[in-house]
């Protein structure tokens, strides 16, 4: 060993000095930097002279710049933006959707409801004035457009997160794709093992970090070049360059090759994608399941995973509300109508039914049917029953066959001496007939109670049901129209023409009983299904109570499970930084270390050279 290797030693003592300083400099400069990760020198002590007696050194290595990088931390901070970003986004739609039904004192449907009842009975207590007549016209149709308007806006909320959906979707394949080509840069940079592209990396953790807010991701780094990791840097295991990132078991991102998600609208209407993979025989696989935290999961939780194929979904919170509104509108149309089948008329003819044959159950047909029955009544122009009939509905009972139970055409037309009078011309089959008439085409059917030839004028029919909602099911009488909270609204008829409107059961003016009904129907408890929540039964108020109670307990629980997921959030992020963030007082403290190892190293050449100018001088 001679003189100019003791030179070497403090060269390179120098060059790692210098580098050291441009590390820790590029630290300080980024220290405001979201995504960037501190970095490290990792030096490493050259090889010795092996000489007898003991090794002479030949100074320093810098062997890697290496990024500061906690996987485990990492992964803890990506899952916690994941959740975070699920809860928020909930909590958004839903205090947007919980502001749609305020419900306060002097306005929203359920105050709709109480304006309502309280024109019935004004209406009950004055049936002969043709202004109780316009008020309570024009209460029902503010209620039922209020109620149009709750399912229409909560309808347009469900088309704006569709929107946000696709986009989303769109925004999850171009950062896959970003990753990929990070992939194949850092396959081609670090070819040579003591390169590392830390800054590639660092684009690809933000990158991964971004999708994390979106969806679910879990993603696969494997060293296989079995690096040695540094005693105190035993949590840097993010150096290998085989990578996979996958959602939930579906890979996006294989290495430099990406696979995207791709969306099919084939089954759904109204824009409503379902998203897929593809796999290599080009069959596919419906992920919408695969989504279980992030933006994406939150969108699929409140629009619905699961289409019927008519623009609605068979799951998602928008879905319940929608269903449980509808539940809401149709038992009230229902329970309207049934009472106002009671009210004389000169004939009786259904709604269009849809899908019912003559031999179709009608329990079948709806489930809001209810065994029981119901009684038809006859009146005279002087106000008198001059004939009635029971009628039973149980689970066999169809609208014209006979041939395994009951029919309701049979046994309104049946030959039977109803009054006991043995007199054969007075019994309802000899005021009314029943007819019901399906169109195999149109696969529609109504049916209609109609004067006969023996009395074809001066009586009217009515129906009084005892539970079986019949009438008001079929729309035999009505004061409501629709069967659902976006068609429900005041009978065509009606609403044209508030004269039209009746307040009696029999056909004499100033009958009032039925009105006095129709207020009394807010404090009776009646049948509700929903296709989201089941069956219950409670008052109208009370099941539009418990419509918006359901809204406000999912919105809190919401808020709460955000509050909680932002102090996890929060909790990742401090120890994310305190791993891989920069501290600019330990950088300085670093500055100034390494500012002396550089005057040291310096000082290592100058007193070779110096060495080296006393050689030359005892040459002379």
């Amino acid at each position: 060993m001679g003189i100019f290797d003791s030179l070497y030693i403090g060269n390179s003592g120098l060059n790692a000095a210098q580098i050291q300083i441009q590390t820790t400099g590029n630290n300080i400069t980024n220290a405001n930097n979201e995504f960037y990760t501190r970095q490290r020198v990792i030096q490493q002590a050259r090889e010795g002279l092996h000489r007898a007696g003991g090794d002479i050194g030949l100074g320093t290595n810098v062997q890697q710049i290496v990024r500061m990088h906690d996987e485990y931390a990492y992964q803890k901070m990506t899952s916690s933006y994941s959740n975070l970003s699920d809860t928020g986004y909930k909590e958004q739609i839903l205090t947007e959707i919980t502001n749609r039904f305020p419900d306060l004192a002097d306005s929203g449907i359920f105050q709709d409801l109480k304006d309502y009842y309280a024109a019935w009975n004004d209406y009950a207590s004055n049936p002969a004035e043709a202004s109780q007549k316009t008020v309570l016209l024009n209460a029902t149709r503010i209620l039922t457009n209020d109620i149009n308007t709750a399912y229409n806006e909560l309808e347009e909320i469900r088309s704006t997160v569709n929107e946000q959906f696709l986009l989303t979707i769109e925004e999850v394949n171009e950062i896959a794709k970003q990753i990929s080509e990070i992939n194949a840069d850092l396959q081609r940079i670090e070819i040579n093992t003591s390169v590392n592209g830390n800054d590639l990396r660092d684009k690809r953790d933000e990158l991964e970090l971004r999708l994390s807010k979106l969806t679910n991701i879990d993603s696969f780094k494997e060293d296989i070049s079995s690096r040695t990791l540094y005693k105190d840097d035993a949590t840097i295991y993010d150096m290998g360059r085989n990578y996979t990132l996958s959602i939930n078991g579906i890979t996006i991102v294989d290495g430099s090759n990406y696979h995207p998600i791709k969306l099919n609208t084939e089954f759904t209407e109204n824009g409503y994608a379902v998203p897929y993979y593809e796999l290599n025989d080009e069959s596919r696989i419906d992920i919408s399941a695969r989504f279980t935290s992030g933006k994406i999961a939150a969108m699929l939780d409140l629009r619905g995973r699961v289409p019927n194929g008519d623009g609605s979904f068979t799951d998602g919170l928008i879905t319940k509300y929608q269903d449980n509104l509808d539940a809401f509108a149709k038992t009230l149309v229902t329970q309207t109508n049934s009472i106002y089948a009671s009210s004389a008329s000169t004939e009786m003819v259904s709604d269009y039914l849809k899908d019912v044959k003559d031999d179709t159950t009608l329990q079948n047909f709806d489930s809001g049917i209810k065994d029981g029955e119901f009684t038809v009544k006859v009146y005279n122009t002087q106000g008198q029953v001059v004939a009635q009939r029971n009628i039973a509905i149980n689970a066999a009972t169809t609208l014209n066959d006979i041939t395994r139970g009951n029919s309701i055409v049979n046994d309104f037309n049946m030959n039977r001496d109803d009054n006991g009078d043995n007199n054969n011309t007075n019994d309802l089959d000899d005021y009314f007939k029943a007819v019901y008439a399906y169109d195999p085409i149109s696969k529609t059917g109504n049916i209609s109670f109609k004067p006969t030839d023996r009395y074809p004028s001066g009586y009217f029919i009515a129906i009084e049901d005892n539970g079986t909602n019949f009438a008001g099911t079929l729309g035999l009488s009505k004061f409501l129209d629709g069967q659902s909270a976006a068609s429900i609204r005041p009978d065509d008829d009606i609403n044209h023409d508030s004269a039209l409107i009746k307040g009696g059961k029999s056909p004499l003016a100033g009958d009032n009983e039925m009105a006095n009904d129709m207020v009394n129907m807010q404090n009776q408890r009646f049948y509700f299904n929903s296709l989201s929540t089941g069956e219950s039964t409670e008052t109208i108020s009370g099941y539009y109570r418990y419509f918006t109670t359901d809204i406000a307990s999912d919105t809190a629980s919401v808020k709460s499970q955000h509050v909680t997921n932002t102090a996890i959030n929060n909790t990742s992020v401090q120890e994310w930084q305190s791993v891989s963030g920069v501290n600019i007082d330990e950088e300085l403290s670093n500055l100034i270390k390494f500012q002396s190892s550089y005057g040291a190293a310096a000082k290592i050449i100058t007193t070779v050279e110096r060495m080296l100018q006393t050689l030359l001088d005892l040459k002379q």
